[in-house]
């Protein structure tokens, strides 16, 4: 057979040229449908052009169904994809296809397949061979099929673009070209004009390109109480591997918020202040600008409102801890030392409780922790609670009066003299209690970087007593600092599977009880936890279920992946990313999406 590009001149009612299928994907013999006498008058026909003139990708088919339904699974809609156009289709690809009334249906394709364009067996000896021996693939020997999923149904009212679900079907023979229009594609995927910045639109590892300037997509997290309440309160998860970009990623997203501001309850418009504990101590860097970044991305992070550059208003509080000494050469960032005073255990008994005392054991440490204060009112520090838990008289009268058991007794003082608490209780350096406005500014950033302390238990009580404090005065309807209450405030915790697992120990019930209030209390108070894990299966569930915004990089693990619960389309893209790549998952800001991140920090980041 001579070679006619891309279509077959078929003679009408001829149907028999070459084997030639004459279904709805036949150009000629649509063209003949369409010139019959009794073809449907109302029914809207579309031109096919030679190779060379088409515009879009190609058209939608009929052949195999064509139906959009409630139940996405019975939805059926394709499209058949020009031969020229079938490189350049890939799976997630967005696509417009248009209605005869000036509305759009938004959609993503989902599935790619090669289908027979003749009638032959080509599971057959011969043809194997025949295939074998040619050093080219005949395109034209077969129809290549995309599956569409419809995202959304656009359409103009009062001369803005807007989106609704889809409740109607393309016309067959519809064109499919890419969608290419940044206003279309943000509202199709119900993405947010305005809010904090979080990386580039994306599809399959590549940065979605369209006609405007800048080319790129923005996506953007609602930050406006106009839509709603601002999604940093009702808290985010970033989660990813060792080496995923994480720690990049987290400082970009942190750097926008701190050039945000929210109303308070008094109508006053306060910046918001980040609390970030550090356990690699990378977040003070912050304070100093990327070497790394030259003035034309500069530029480009100007016109697409992106804030960068060194936060100057960004302090290292440093934990002093018994035998650790903080070095701090990473950064610029101004250090000031601070201790965890006894008596905030007042109000927190399980700081000393340790992860192993049991309920009977706790009741006891309660009992003892409230006669103490009781007791040695502004001279309770750590050593006096030593020396009193050291008094036999005391272990004697409670034992003898029934009160605590002796071997109760033994336990609880065992467990609350380890030496963690002596390294970290009342050291040489100011109470972070009397440090409130250093800890807590508006507008600026707190890093408490705990890599210096080679003590686990250690670390857990100084990140766990400063955290409580803030979330304790944030919970507060009488609260004994007022900065905190009233000042717009994110938590920001790495490494949060070590603070935030579920266990059975009773310090561990309390921590996970408070912070799932926190979490659920956090939009009403302004409070936003900012967890940041490579274990994000470790997490309670009950603190889980509270995070609406997941950022999900690279990720190795199985459980890890299946317990961030995202869609499957986008669990599936996890385990491919390279660095800088994430999924988002926000039902309450967009469709789910897969983003690039910044390719250069918007702050200092690294050696």
């Amino acid at each position: 057979m001579s070679d006619l590009g891309d279509f077959t001149e078929v003679s009408p009612g001829d149907s028999s040229a070459d084997g030639a299928s004459t279904g709805d994907d036949d150009p000629t013999a649509a063209g003949e449908a369409a010139s019959s006498d009794d073809a449907d008058a109302d029914f809207d026909t579309y031109d096919v052009s030679p190779a060379g003139a088409d515009h879009g990708l190609g058209s939608i088919s009929v052949s195999q169904g064509l139906r959009v339904a409630e139940d996405g699974d019975d939805t059926a809609l394709k499209a058949f994809i020009t031969s020229d156009n079938r490189e350049s289709v890939r799976l997630g690809k967005y696509v417009i296809v248009p209605y005869p009334d000036d509305e759009t249906l938004f959609s993503r394709i989902t599935a790619l397949e090669y289908a027979q364009e003749f009638e032959a067996d080509d599971a057959t000896e011969i043809h194997a061979r025949r295939a074998m021996r040619r050093d080219d693939f005949t395109e034209r020997d077969y129809k290549f099929v995309a599956t569409l999923d419809p995202v959304a149904v656009l359409f103009s009212e009062g001369g803005e673009l807007k989106r609704r679900m889809t409740d109607r079907v393309p016309k067959p023979g519809a064109v499919v070209g890419e969608a290419t229009d940044a206003e279309q594609i943000k509202t199709g995927l119900a993405i947010p004009a305005d809010g904090v910045f979080l990386g580039h639109l994306a599809v399959g590892g590549e940065t979605v390109r369209t006609a405007a300037t800048p080319p790129t997509i923005d996506y953007r997290l609602t930050d406006d109480y106009a839509d709603g309440d601002p999604l940093v309160f009702r808290h985010t998860l970033v989660a990813g591997g060792t080496g995923s970009g994480k720690t990049h990623a987290s400082k970009n997203v942190l750097r926008q918020y701190l050039d945000a501001s929210y109303p308070m309850d008094d109508g006053r418009e306060v910046q918001t202040a980040v609390v970030q504990f550090d356990p690699q101590d990378e977040y003070a860097q912050m304070h100093d600008d990327n070497p790394a970044m030259d003035d034309d991305f500069a530029r480009r992070l100007d016109r697409e409102g992106v804030s960068h550059g060194g936060h100057d208003d960004t302090v290292a509080l440093v934990p002093e801890v018994d035998g650790a000494s903080y070095g701090g050469a990473t950064h610029r960032a101004e250090q000031v030392p601070f201790t965890v005073p006894f008596r905030m255990v007042r109000r927190r008994p399980w700081l000393v409780a340790g992860a192993r005392l049991n309920d009977n054991q706790y009741q006891a440490l309660d009992y003892l922790l409230d006669r103490f204060f009781r007791d040695y009112g502004d001279k309770a520090t750590y050593d006096a609670f030593t020396s009193f838990l050291d008094d036999p008289a005391l272990r004697e009268e409670l034992d003898e009066s029934g009160r605590i058991h002796e071997a109760t007794f033994d336990a609880v003082r065992r467990r609350a003299l380890g030496s963690a608490f002596s390294r970290v209780f009342d050291r040489d350096a100011r109470p972070v209690t009397d440090l409130v406005h250093e800890l807590v500014r508006p507008g600026g950033l707190t890093v408490v970087p705990t890599y210096h302390v080679n003590d686990t238990r250690a670390t857990e009580l100084v990140v766990l007593a400063v955290a409580s404090l803030l979330v304790d005065e944030k919970l507060s309807n009488d609260p004994t600092y007022d900065r905190i209450k009233e000042t717009p405030l994110i938590v920001g915790m790495d490494e949060a599977h070590n603070f935030l697992t579920d266990a059975e120990s009773v310090q561990a019930r309390k921590v996970i009880g408070k912070f799932t209030e926190a979490a659920k209390q956090g939009r009403k108070e302004r409070l936003g936890l900012f967890l940041i894990t490579q274990d994000p299966q470790d997490i309670a569930d009950s603190v889980f279920k509270q995070v609406n915004t997941k950022l999900v990089l690279n990720l190795g693990d199985e459980d890890a992946i299946s317990s961030v619960n995202i869609p499957s389309t986008l669990e599936d893209k996890v385990p491919y990313m390279e660095k800088g790549q994430m999924v988002v998952y926000s039902p309450d800001n967009s469709e789910p999406v897969e983003l690039t991140g910044l390719p250069v920090c918007v702050t200092r980041h690294g050696d």
